[in-house]
């Protein structure tokens, strides 16, 4: 069954000078949000952007995916703890994503936690439907 979620922005100005809100999302969870260029192109850091809520996206997704694909093969991690940067450069757009990830998987060596990270990364699907940036790391160990 396909589920739809949403969010809405009300955007005042011009990019440069302009402000907007996110005023609402499926959930309403995320509350409303400011955004400004000025918070996209880092001079604003206490505002949210839309590559901090695509870096949430991708990390939850990514960690589910893997948990899953762990589980499938036998061995569900006690924990995953995920991280994702998204790098925006002004004119290009979003050139880099960087995801990290540190596992406790019981009966997983740090080779089959690799592979089974790299199947994550490849088919979350906010990895395919980001599958425009140039490119997208993944750094995967196991928790020591």
């Amino acid at each position: 069954m396909a589920t739809d979620r949403n969010a809405t922005v009300t955007w005042n100005g011009s990019l440069m000078e302009g402000k907007g809100r996110i005023t609402s999302t499926t959930t309403g969870n995320l509350g409303e949000q400011d955004i400004t260029w000025a918070a996209r192109s880092g001079d604003e850091a206490e505002l949210t952007s839309p590559e901090e809520l695509i870096a949430a996206a991708h990390a939850a997704c990514f960690a589910m995916a893997l948990s899953h694909g762990l589980a499938q093969a036998g061995s569900p991690p006690d924990e995953l703890q995920t991280s994702a940067t998204v790098t925006f450069q002004p004119g290009e757009g979003i050139t880099r994503i960087a995801l990290a990830v540190e596992g406790r998987v019981p009966g997983v060596d740090a080779a089959a936690f690799r592979e089974a990270a790299e199947g994550a990364k490849a088919n979350c699907p906010v990895s395919k439907a980001l599958a425009g940036v140039p490119e997208i790391t993944l750094d995967a160990k196991l928790a020591s």
